[in-house]
């Protein structure tokens, strides 16, 4: 599993949105957001090519970057091991907890009820 910091995770969540993209189309999209300099984003972007999150080809002067994993396969991932570190490995305290806290909206329990009743069909 490869593991990122938060500022990794963010120029690959910018990527994902659209991609292959260049350095200069992830920097504009992160420019609404961050107030990072270009030269930040480009270090970024060579990490993640360094740890195998990030795939390039060089065309001409820019280099043009491609992820390594789709998002759902990295959430996925991320998700299995935080439950394993924090619970166990079991889902139903991390459920109860927000429960308890009363974090969960009526979407949430309506969601949560709905992929039950599908896994229990199966």
């Amino acid at each position: 599993m490869i593991e990122l910091s938060k500022a990794e995770f963010e120029v690959l969540d910018a990527l994902w949105v659209n991609y292959p993209a260049t350095a200069s189309q992830i920097i504009e999209r992160l420019s609404d957001e961050k107030q990072w300099h270009e030269k930040t984003i480009k270090t970024l972007l060579g990490r993640l090519v360094k740890k195998g999150a990030l795939s390039f080809e060089k065309d001409g002067r820019q280099y043009i970057y491609t992820p390594c994993m789709e998002r759902a396969e990295y959430t996925l991932k991320e998700s299995q091991n935080f439950i394993e570190r924090f619970f166990s490995g079991r889902i139903a305290p991390l459920v109860s907890g927000f429960a308890k806290s009363e974090q969960l909206s009526q979407q949430d329990i309506n969601e949560l009820k709905k992929v039950i009743d599908e896994w229990e069909k199966q």
